[in-house]
């Protein structure tokens, strides 16, 4: 006996009217004709399925990513499943040995810059399944429209994507936020020509990318750079501002909890490592606020970020040199 299926039941795409009008197929960047079950590409012939409403536009020539991985929700870069309560307590209740100085105050000068360019401005997050540090700010903002993206299924993606290969058409977007996401892609200047090619002109984007960090996506981290090298990646644009978000003192932090961790493979001793870690060099990260604008910090931060403008100049290597400001 076959089931009839209601189709007024089915859920509605997750994302609106006027970023749909923009969509396109990721192979090609030809119109995309949208379903309540799949996206038809009208050139290529390409089709990509949608699943609970969100579409699965990824082009696996370009990608280590499959459609059949979201079909199938197998864990992509996050596993968000259950995890255990009393574990999730402890996290709750012992302090982070990770702390993020500048994100809230950079993402404040973001909105203010977004709005002074548009009263209704579209800005795509890449990476955005669940919230980043800091951006509760900008999501707050109802003038602002985050399209969140992501190759995994989380609580805020709308749409999955691979970064190598945007689903957008050109000049579309007026800002993109890629916050920790280019050190797990195989091709971050891959990605960075593909966030300036979804750009309007005068669009902005915000990096945040960590320098010294111990691996923490297993199979899915590539990839760090210094405060030189992560502006030599975003060198189509004009820099508004750049900087360390997470110092020394975290980096400090971060690299004892990994040279305890070298020692076992235990799942369970591991997570007793971790709040062993936490319990004793938390006060560490506070150091940070000392830190943050010296100018060796850039030199030892854990991470840095960049404010840029899509621009018409590309930045020589020459003058790249130039511009810094360590005291190495």
């Amino acid at each position: 006996m076959q089931v009839q299926i209601n189709q007024s039941s089915k859920p509605q795409i997750k994302l609106s009217k006027r970023v749909q009008e923009i969509l396109v197929c990721p192979i090609c960047h030809n119109h995309l004709d949208l379903g309540r079950e799949d996206c038809n590409c009208t050139e290529c012939k390409a089709i990509f399925p949608i699943n609970n409403g969100i579409p699965i536009l990824i082009d696996e020539n370009s990608s280590i990513f499959s459609v059949k991985d979201f079909l199938y929700h197998r864990n992509t870069t996050f596993n968000l499943s259950r995890k255990n309560k009393f574990i999730e307590f402890l996290n709750r209740l012992i302090p982070s040995i990770s702390i993020n100085i500048k994100t809230t105050e950079n993402y404040h000068r973001l909105i203010k810059l977004l709005l002074a360019r548009s009263t209704n401005p579209k800005v795509l997050v890449v990476g955005g399944s669940i919230l980043g540090k800091g951006t509760e700010v900008i999501v707050k903002d109802p003038d602002i429209e985050l399209v969140e993206t992501d190759v995994s299924f989380g609580p805020r993606t709308t749409l999955i994507c691979d970064g190598h290969s945007l689903p957008f058409a050109d000049n579309s977007f007026d800002g993109v936020i890629i916050q920790a996401v280019l050190e797990h892609v195989i091709e971050p200047s891959r990605c960075v020509e593909e966030i300036y090619r979804v750009l309007k002109d005068d669009g902005l984007v915000y990096a945040e990318t960590p320098f010294m960090q111990q691996v923490h996506a297993g199979c899915y981290d590539f990839t760090r750079f210094t405060h030189l090298g992560h502006r030599r990646l975003f060198r189509k644009f004009e820099e508004i501002d750049s900087g360390a978000t997470c110092g020394p003192g975290m980096a400090l932090a971060w690299a004892y909890n990994y040279l305890l961790l070298s020692f076992t493979t235990s799942k369970f001793l591991r997570k007793l490592i971790g709040l062993f870690v936490r319990l004793t060099v938390f006060p560490l990260k506070y150091l940070d606020y000392l830190l943050i604008n010296r100018p060796g910090t850039l030199d030892a931060a854990s991470a840095y970020y960049f404010i840029g403008k899509k621009s018409d100049q590309i930045l020589s290597d020459k003058k790249l040199v130039n511009l810094y400001k360590g005291v190495c």
